[in-house]
C-alpha cells in the first residue's frame, strides 16, 4: 500500500525541509508544485505552458490547470508507491480533486499532517533566511553557535536575504496564509489522517514526531478503508493529533 502525505504549513514552518527529509528516507517522490510546473514546462506540456503565460503575466494560475498539472504527476508509474506533496493543495477544490485523484489511484489512504509554528518564531526564522543569489537554494541555519554561512553550500554563490522576508512583509504575508487555508484545515480537520506536528522544536524532535504521526495516520487510514461502507459513513472523524 502506498504512502500518500501532503504537508501544510505556514512559511518558515520547516515543512519543505521536513518533506524533503521523510521522501528520501521513505524513497517517497517528493513533489512541489514549483517542480512540477518547471519539470513539465521543460517537457512540453501544453497545459504547463499555459500555466507559465498565466505566471509570466503575474496572473495567478486557476485551479483547474494546477489539478491538471498534478493530476499528470501522481498517475505516473514512478508516483505508486506514495509521494509527499508540498505546495499542493491550496484550495478546497484543489482539495476535493486531489481526493478523486487518490481514489483513481486506489492505492492508499491520504494522510494530512500540519506544521504549526507560532508567529513570533516564525518571524524570527523568516527575518534570519538567507538564499542564493545565484541559484536560489535556501541556507542551512548555523548550529551550534557556528558563524552563519555567507557562501551557498551547492553552487557557491552569494547569500542574501529575500527580498519578502522583512519583518513586516512577513507578517502581512502570515496573515494572508492563516485567511487562505483556514478553510483548507477545515476541510481536512475531522478526518482519521489529520495530523498536527508541533514545529517549533528542532528540527530532529520533529522529524521523529513527524514520522510516528505519519505511521499512526496511515495505519488509522487504512483500518477506516477496511470499514464496510455503512460503517464509515457513521464513523466519528474526530481524530486530529496535537
Amino acid at each position: 500500500m502506498a504512502l500518500n502525505v501532503i504537508m501544510m504549513g505556514p512559511p518558515g514552518a520547516g515543512k519543505g525541509t521536513q518533506a524533503g527529509r521523510f521522501a528520501r528516507e521513505r524513497g517517497l517522490l517528493k513533489i512541489s508544485t514549483g517542480d512540477i510546473l518547471r519539470e513539465s514546462t521543460k517537457a512540453g506540456s501544453p497545459v504547463a505552458l499555459r500555466a507559465k503565460e498565466l505566471m509570466d503575466r503575474g496572473e495567478l494560475v486557476d485551479d483547474a490547470t494546477m489539478i491538471a498539472i498534478v493530476r499528470e504527476r501522481l498517475m505516473r508509474p514512478d508516483a505508486q508507491p506514495g509521494f509527499v506533496l508540498d505546495g499542493f493543495p491550496r484550495t478546497v477544490a484543489q482539495a476535493e480533486a486531489l481526493d478523486r485523484i487518490v481514489a483513481e489511484r486506489n492505492n492508499g489512504p491520504l494522510v494530512i499532517v500540519d506544521v504549526r509554528v507560532p508567529e513570533h518564531e516564525l518571524v524570527r526564522r523568516l527575518a534570519g533566511r538567507l538564499i542564493c543569489a545565484k541559484c536560489g537554494a535556501t541556507a542551512e541555519p548555523a548550529k551550534g553557535g557556528a558563524p552563519a554561512p555567507t557562501a551557498c553550500a551547492k553552487c557557491g554563490g552569494e547569500l542574501v536575504q529575500r527580498t519578502d522576508d522583512d519583518e513586516q512583509v512577513v507578517l502581512e504575508r502570515l496573515k494572508v496564509y492563516d485567511r487562505e487555508t483556514k478553510p483548507l484545515v477545515e476541510f481536512y480537520r475531522d478526518r482519521p489522517t489529520f495530523r498536527i506536528v508541533n514545529g517549533a522544536q528542532p528540527q530532529e524532535r520533529v522529524a521523529h514526531e513527524m514520522d510516528t504521526v505519519i505511521d499512526d495516520a496511515a495505519l488509522s487510514g487504512a483500518k477506516v478503508a477496511q470499514q464496510p461502507a455503512a460503517v464509515k459513513a457513521v464513523s466519528p472523524g474526530k481524530a486530529a493529533r496535537a
